[in-house]
């Protein structure tokens, strides 16, 4: 009998001690209220997609799939989503408004999802948090909105491999934390912006579009690392782009159409990588090239004369690099 009343004892207690157990809450949510609805209204958009499968209400919005939470507001702080193997083949329609009410939100990423169409939306231009706004590898079309300039924090933006068109927008200069921009490989049109930027210049990639006219002399007052507008129909002298003052290290300029004298350009020490291939560049190559450490050098099709300098990296670049200009010889090609 003592044994029997003190198993039930026993029981007893343990159940109490369970029941006092907290429980799980939505009152212990991490994430905020405002921001859960917001993402259920943007999944809700995307015709509720596999890749937001794990956004259902009864969970913690912060443990939920491509997003994640501040851990000192629990506000959410990134959205970013990708196609491929992150699984993001089926998401399809447009960028909600929506978006534009997460006010905490710094990292937004949108990639490789073909069946994202439509416009930038003008309610990005709320997110005054964001850093990175990266739409790339997608349908997207019409301009590159102006109003992006109003995110008066955004260090990285990439618009890359869309259907964008139109001009490129002055404003875009007035971002002074801008560290790089990319609106490669669209169909963008008009010449490059003359740009006058107040912070430290970024690194810029225009390549790949329909792009005319002569790149702006306000280009050569500043210090950039790289710089890329390859495939474009660009005209005129960017020998001003060159000078022992600065420290540019990544250049491509090739396939336009640029037309200047190389024989007297006097090319920064910090180059490493210079493309200026498939232009209208005349004159000879100067002998200040061979004190340079370039990993990659292509000067072909062009209209450029005389021997290549012998000495530093020139003659480890196989023939590739010189051949098809107008008079150009001296090894690697051949002798003069």
């Amino acid at each position: 009998m003592k044994n029997t009343t003190s198993s039930l004892l026993t029981l007893s207690l343990l159940l109490f001690l369970f029941l006092s157990l907290p429980t799980p809450s939505l009152s212990a949510e991490r994430c905020n209220p405002h921001d859960k609805k917001v993402l259920l209204q943007i999944k809700q958009s995307f015709n509720n997609p596999y890749i937001l499968a794990s956004w259902v209400p009864t969970y913690d919005c912060c443990d939920w799939y491509v997003v994640e939470c501040d851990r000192t507001t629990n506000r959410i702080n990134s959205l970013t989503l990708f196609g491929g193997v992150q699984g993001g083949g089926n998401l399809s329609g447009q960028i909600p408004a929506a978006v534009g009410d997460l006010p905490f939100l710094e990292t937004l990423i949108l990639h490789k999802l073909s069946n994202l169409t439509g416009t930038i939306p003008p309610a990005i231009a709320k997110l005054s948090h964001l850093k990175t706004l990266w739409l790339s590898w997608t349908n997207l079309t019409g301009p590159v909105p102006s109003f992006l300039s109003q995110l008066k924090n955004l260090t990285f933006l990439d618009l890359s491999f869309n259907d964008l068109t139109g001009s490129i927008p002055m404003e875009l200069s007035l971002l002074k934390n801008l560290a790089g921009i990319r609106l490669d490989r669209n169909k963008l049109t008009g010449p490059i912006p003359d740009w006058r930027f107040t912070g430290n210049a970024p690194d810029i990639n225009l390549s790949h579009n329909k792009l005319t006219g002569q790149i702006p002399e306000s280009f050569g007052y500043y210090n950039y690392t790289r710089l890329d507008f390859s495939r474009n129909m660009l005209t005129g002298d960017l020998s001003f782009m060159f000078g022992s003052n600065k420290t540019v290290q990544i250049v491509d300029f090739s396939r336009n159409t640029f037309e200047f004298n190389m024989s007297n350009v006097v090319f920064p020490a910090s180059l490493i990588s210079v493309y200026l291939n498939h232009n209208r560049i005349f004159g000879s190559l100067p002998a200040g090239l061979t004190a340079l450490e370039f990993q990659f050098l292509n000067v072909s099709y062009n209209r450029l004369c005389g021997k290549i300098p012998v000495g530093g990296k020139l003659q480890s670049f196989d023939a590739t690099s010189y051949f098809h200009n107008r008079c150009l010889c001296g090894a690697p090609l051949t002798a003069c």
